[in-house]
């Protein structure tokens, strides 16, 4: 029957995409865990061997044609050391604000201390705070660098990775008290750098340059950003992680880690653009005065037999004729992707829109105003799990027209469905005039034949949106809803295949089918009412169609298992308010509510089987 069919269609089309998700992003999530659980085991134990490090980073070369790959500067081969012994074996200026604690390393002024105390690795409030930055002779360094370069054969002296620079004044830089450093190159140039934050996590670098000398000079500012070693990213199609920017009229610039390794350097030669590394929820980015014209630059580089992955930029000449001084500045990020943190230096710094560091995807026509909703409806109620249940009901209220249109088309289908089956009975061996009869009795009747794929249709958008929402934005990471569910944006902890949690065994571990063998308790609920929602409609005369309806439920229940919670929560609760909704409808119509008589026929069945 048509309608039938159009229902099985639109099932089967959110099947697809729902498997396509699954296949692409859901499967690969255990093993890229398991993999970064051997990656970082074998990380510790190769800490314990002194494997060497390098504290190389490339600064743009001056005076060469623009997207022209430098040579590396000679490495500076040292032992592999705890993160906190090398910031404890160097002088450093302390970083201590609201959102940022650290510390800036007086050899090189790099910032390459910086971790985000409102944010820890875990649920837990005392496990760690989320590292961003670490310095050169640990692990993973990863830091900001600013400087110059001289002109193009010049043997103008210039500050760089190993000069070690004085500080002045506040020992300490907070969001109230910059820092002050000076070095002179004994050849009549002193530069002076202050370096300020604000309460979340803006850095403004400032560099002062004056010349006492008797030649005037041409200095070319730059800065970059320097990450050694490829990180474990979270692998998933929906998400970028890598080097980021957007730069002028190139418009937004992505390149993953992978790609970067095959293209090894890229070049942009643009006036108003910015550019960074970014991760799910972390991000660094350089901020150039917006009017200023730079010569941007992504490359990867391969050194002491590690990649190593750089964003920088080179600033257009600078003379600092005798007896004056000449100035640069340029904002950095470091912190966490917070949406009113970075919409805020968006507008504040007239950037080129910032707010594209948040990976809101194609559809962020979609998924921004789906955040802004669930976001504003949070700090009515103070929790994300109840704003998504409210958003549901908004967007029922507001596809309520249609739908309900859609459901009384779907009514009148079924009041029509004697007529229909008369028409077989009438035309036995005649599909074509079967249709055209069937066609006849749908004009006369004013029944749409693909109406009862729309009310499954406009959960598509709406459902990839709250998905896209709940994995990007950090708003929801670590967000509780109740009971069991501390983390919307994970996936329901408990596990039916472990009793949940009255065995002690990992039942994902065993081998082959351990992927497959995760079902939590909302994934479990939103399968149920998915079952209830099939069974309101009359069960299918065709034995394929009611195989598939019968089946699609528990398809369905495995699949969104490993869906982050919050997803299935809302899913759960729009089938719920599915059912009455369509029952009501139906009601109205004068149409039959099969739920009953199907759910009595279902056990009966069993029963007598």
């Amino acid at each position: 029957m048509i309608d039938n069919r159009n229902t099985i269609l639109a099932v089967i089309l959110s099947g697809i995409v729902l498997i396509g998700w699954q296949y692409f992003y859901n499967i690969p999530q255990m093993e890229k865990q398991r993999a970064a659980q051997q990656v970082q085991q074998a990380q510790q134990k190769a800490a314990k061997t002194d494997a060497p490090a390098t504290s190389t980073s490339t600064p743009p070369a001056a005076g060469t044609a623009p997207g022209q790959q430098t040579p590396a500067q000679q490495a500076n081969v040292e032992p592999v050391r705890d993160r906190a012994a090398v910031i404890a074996d160097s002088a450093r200026i302390k970083i201590d604000t609201p959102s940022v604690i650290g510390s800036i390393a007086l050899k090189g002024a790099r910032i390459d201390d910086v971790a985000l105390v409102k944010y820890r690795e875990t649920v837990d409030p005392k496990s760690p705070a989320i590292v961003m930055f670490s310095p050169s002779g640990s692990r993973e360094p990863y830091y900001a660098e600013f400087g110059f370069v001289p002109a193009a054969g010049s043997t103008l002296k210039m500050p760089d990775q190993t000069t070690v620079w004085k500080q002045e004044g506040s020992n300490s830089l907070t969001a109230s008290t910059p820092v002050t450093l000076t070095w002179n190159n004994g050849e009549g140039l002193t530069f002076k750098r202050t370096i300020s934050i604000d309460d979340k996590y803006l850095f403004t670098i400032k560099d002062d340059v004056s010349n006492v000398g008797n030649a005037a000079a041409t200095l070319y500012p730059f800065g970059l950003i320097s990450r050694h070693g490829t990180p474990q990213v979270s692998g998933y199609y929906i998400l970028h992680e890598g080097l980021v920017g957007v730069l002028g009229d190139k418009g937004l610039q992505e390149y993953s880690y992978k790609k970067m390794d095959e293209d090894k350097s890229v070049t942009f030669k643009v006036t108003n653009g910015w550019l960074g590394i970014t991760d799910k929820y972390w991000a660094a980015a350089l901020l150039p005065d917006p009017s200023a014209p730079i010569q941007a630059r992504y490359s990867s580089n391969l050194v002491n037999k590690v990649n190593t992955y750089q964003t920088d930029y080179l600033l257009d000449p600078l003379t600092v004729s005798i007896g004056g001084t000449a100035s640069t500045s340029v904002h950095l990020f470091a912190g966490a992707k917070e949406n009113a943190v970075i919409t805020g230096y968006d507008k504040q710094l007239k950037l080129n829109r910032f707010e594209l560091l948040i990976d809101w995807g194609w559809f962020y026509f979609i998924t921004k105003p789906m955040f802004w909703l669930i976001d504003h409806l949070y700090h009515l109620v103070g929790n994300f799990g109840v704003a998504i249940l409210l958003v549901t009901v908004l967007v029922k209220a507001v596809f309520f027209p249609l739908a309900n249109k859609s459901y009384a088309s779907m009514a009148k289908m079924k009041a029509v469905q004697p007529q229909l089956a008369a028409l077989k009975e009438k035309y036995p061996d005649d599909r074509v005039k079967q249709q055209q009869e069937m066609m006849e009795i749908y004009k006369k009747e004013k029944i749409n034949p693909i109406a009862g794929c729309l009310p499954i249709a406009i959960q598509i958008p709406v459902f990839f949106s709250l998905y896209k929402v709940l994995f990007v934005t950090i708003e929801m990471r670590h967000a509780p809803f109740f009971g069991w569910i501390h983390d919307l944006s994970a996936p329901d902890p408990t596990n039916l295949f472990n009793l949940f949690g009255l065995l002690t065994f990992d039942p994902t571990h065993v081998p082959i089918i351990g992927h497959y063998l995760v079902l939590g308790l909302w994934p479990i609920i939103m399968g149920i009412t998915m079952w209830f929602q099939m069974k309101l409609n009359p069960t299918p005369p065709d034995p394929t169609q009611k195989m598939i309806f019968d089946w699609m439920p528990l398809i369905f229940t495995f699949m969104l298992a490993s869906f982050p919670a919050g997803l299935v929560i809302y899913w759960a609760w729009n089938n719920l308010l599915s059912v009455i909704q369509q029952g009501a409808i139906m009601q109205r119509n004068g149409v039959k509510i099969e739920l009953f008589d199907n759910l009595k026929s279902t056990f009966a069945g069993k029963k007598a089987s």
